[in-house]
């Protein structure tokens, strides 16, 4: 039976597997009786008690009286802010440089290349410092505050900006923007499937920004078409109304993406180098402009390149927001160090770290993975 090598295969694949299992079992019991014998909590019932503490920036209601499982919660949500943002600010700045490196252009293309050897070669966490730094040191306090009429306000606390005045129309408007968005991208997949089946060409740009811009007008104008503002105004030691960014998270999201965009750059040049040269010239044969030859032509192609490095910055970015802690941003970190602080259950509040930034990291995977079949060659 062993002969077969399908046999073999299998049973040295079960053994391992096996092997696996018992040491992550002697390594769990044993952590187990450790922790007992000293008489140190294990479980996770922490979660449900009260946590105590205050975190100064959530995108949920939260105070000091809610559980530990709302408090990481707010975390969670925190550092899912400011990734989303992040990868979004990154890929446009790193296409955007990238593009410019390969620019005809000498000063340009030199200071994008002088760019991206700066910021690949200075570390993150430095990188941190000194954006927090500039907002700190360089902004005035509250009452000295660089006002832009009275609708921002820089401080060393952060900026403040009005803010549309809580209303039902906003709502509607913030729902229809999405439902406007949802039938612009229904309608280009639409589109594109005409074109290939009839070869007539539906008109997409104008019809999608009339989705995008007019629905949430309509749906602001039925409501009552509010304009009332919440404008900051300077009180205490701080300001009131509006909205605010905090330093913290300013410098953060910024250091992030300038980070990671000098590295998306490298991948944005690399993908429009892989494309032969042959479709630049059959596409300026044409009479295609550069720029009609670097959207329909080359960035297309490139894609297909770009995309699978692409996947590993993104997956960088996000875990790398775990620095936030240098700089005071209360993420998803930061609650979990002030738990083990107050609890003493490392191993449980590790454990939910690793779990999540695991479960964030394969959704990211998949995502991209899913885009990646999408926009492939499909071969005959």
């Amino acid at each position: 039976m062993f002969s077969n090598e399908r046999v073999r295969g299998i049973a040295y694949q079960v053994l391992l597997l096996a092997a696996v299992v018992g040491v992550g079992w002697y390594l769990v019991s044993n952590t187990l009786h450790n922790l007992s014998t000293r008489q140190i909590q294990v479980g996770f019932g922490f979660l449900g008690r009260e946590a105590g503490f205050e975190i100064a920036e959530k995108l949920i209601e939260y105070d000091a009286t809610h559980t530990y499982a709302r408090a990481f919660g707010v975390g969670l949500l925190n550092t899912l802010k400011v990734a989303v943002l992040g990868v979004v600010l990154a890929t446009v700045l790193g296409t955007l440089i990238g593009i410019a490196r390969l620019s005809s252009n000498w000063l340009l293309a030199k200071l994008a290349s002088g760019y991206v050897e700066v910021m690949r070669n200075v570390p993150l966490l430095l990188q941190l410092f000194v954006w927090y730094g500039l907002f700190t040191e360089l902004l005035p306090p509250v009452r000295e505050a660089i006002t832009l009429g009275d609708w921002l306000f820089a401080t060393q606390r952060g900026f403040w900006f009005a803010w549309p005045a809580a209303h039902p129309a906003w709502t509607a408007a913030a729902w229809a923007l999405l439902a406007g968005i949802v039938l612009a991208w229904v309608w280009r997949m639409a589109a594109a499937r005409h074109q290939q089946a009839t070869g007539q060409r539906w008109p997409v740009g104008w019809v999608s920004a009339a989705l995008i811009l007019g629905l949430p007008l309509l749906a602001w104008a039925v409501m009552g078409a509010p304009t009332e503002m919440d404008v900051p105004q300077v009180g205490g030691f701080s300001l009131q109304g509006g909205r605010s960014i905090s330093p913290e998270f300013t410098a953060l999201l910024l250091g992030l993406s300038t980070y990671t965009a000098a590295f998306v750059a490298e991948v944005v040049r690399a993908g429009i180098l892989a494309v032969d040269r042959g479709q630049t010239e059959a596409a300026q044969a044409l009479g295609l402009n550069a720029g009609q030859r670097l959207r329909l032509v080359t960035l297309p192609q490139a894609l297909r390149v770009i995309i699978p490095p692409m996947t590993s910055q993104y997956l960088n970015l996000t875990k790398n927001s775990s620095l936030a802690v240098a700089i005071g941003y209360p993420d998803l970190v930061a609650v979990a160090n002030t738990t083990m602080n107050q609890t003493g259950q490392a191993i449980e509040a590790i454990a939910i770290l690793m779990a999540v930034y695991l479960t964030i990291s394969l959704a990211i995977s998949l995502f991209m993975n899913w885009y990646n079949d999408r926009v492939k060659l499909v071969e005959r």
